[in-house]
């Protein structure tokens, strides 16, 4: 692989003055692209490989609460990917498709053949994405906040559903999102939703065949009412299990981080999705829909 040696890529490898969290924070270089992650310190031996994907115009800070309540049990990575967050940006704009081969790559960078891929609003149509062409490498799939979908358009639209959810988030989440957005700038965030409003979520979607958990927030406006999503759901009867949590709204990776961290965990051993005792307030979690193919609760 070719090194970063841009000018860009040299300031995106600025060092922080103090670590943002407990995982180990790396660089490597794909494409040409300076690529910054963050990594379980020692994984697990033989642990199963997660990866955490970010938002819209964000970095992977802001997944960080959620993954390293989880850096125990997997393998955790959560890269910044090209054009987002410290990693350096690509020389063309990127789309859905492009993120996707990129997280592919960085796997490839890693050593990593198989992979469980947890992402939040935009981080989910580029997991769909990874499903499609690397269907064998994927084990399963956590789709938090699902959003780029017809509900989230225009773009006039969408900015009014992230202001109304700016207003139900957690006030520390706007310290850690404000600069990636800032970074990110406008004229990448234009080109970004363009890019989202040509992307077949539901299409994609729905052609997933592994076990995929979908979570969803009862507080969220970038999601469709209920309706909606009992009507999605009943498209297909392929391996989706649908999760809600009550009081939670689109960053649920940063403000619900132990229900969801205790979710996953629960779906990952194929368990009854119940509520975490160690996670007590107003939160609640209930299945709203498991498809037939899903892999059965086992007990236990």
């Amino acid at each position: 692989m070719s090194t970063g040696s841009s000018a860009t890529a040299g300031r995106a490898r600025r060092a922080p003055k103090r670590p943002s969290t407990t995982l180990a924070e790396r660089w490597t270089t794909i494409d040409g692209i300076d690529v910054f992650y963050r990594e379980s310190p020692v994984p697990p031996p033989g642990a199963p490989v997660m990866m955490h994907v970010h938002g819209f115009g964000l970095s992977g800070r802001y997944l960080l609460p959620t993954a390293e309540r989880l850096a125990d049990d997997f393998h955790t990575l959560v890269p910044d990917l090209p054009g987002f967050g410290r990693s350096g940006k690509a020389a063309d704009a990127l789309d859905v498709p492009d993120l996707a081969h990129a997280a592919a790559r960085f796997l490839d960078d890693r050593g990593i053949e198989r992979v469980t891929l947890v992402g939040n609003s935009m981080g989910c149509p580029v997991i769909c994405e990874f499903a499609y062409h690397y269907p064998e490498r994927l084990e399963r799939a956590v789709l938090v906040s699902p959003a780029g979908g017809i509900f989230n358009q225009p773009l006039r639209r969408a900015m009014g559903q992230i202001s109304r959810d700016g207003t139900r988030e957690p006030p520390q989440l706007m310290r850690v999102v404000t600069p990636d957005y800032l970074r990110f700038g406008v004229p990448s965030t234009m080109r970004m939703f363009r890019a989202l409003t040509q992307y077949p979520s539901l299409e994609r979607m729905l052609a997933m065949h592994i076990p995929t958990l979908a979570v969803l927030g009862d507080r969220d406006p970038l999601m469709p009412g209920p309706e909606r999503v009992q009507e999605v759901a009943s498209q297909t009867d392929n391996h989706v299990l649908i999760v809600k949590i009550e009081g939670a709204a689109h960053a649920i990776n940063f403000s619900h981080s132990g229900e969801l961290a205790h979710m996953i965990r629960l779906f990952m051993a194929d368990k009854p999705i119940v509520d975490d005792p160690d996670s007590p307030g107003h939160a609640r979690l209930y299945e709203i829909h498991r498809g037939t193919q899903h892999p059965p609760a086992r007990e236990g």
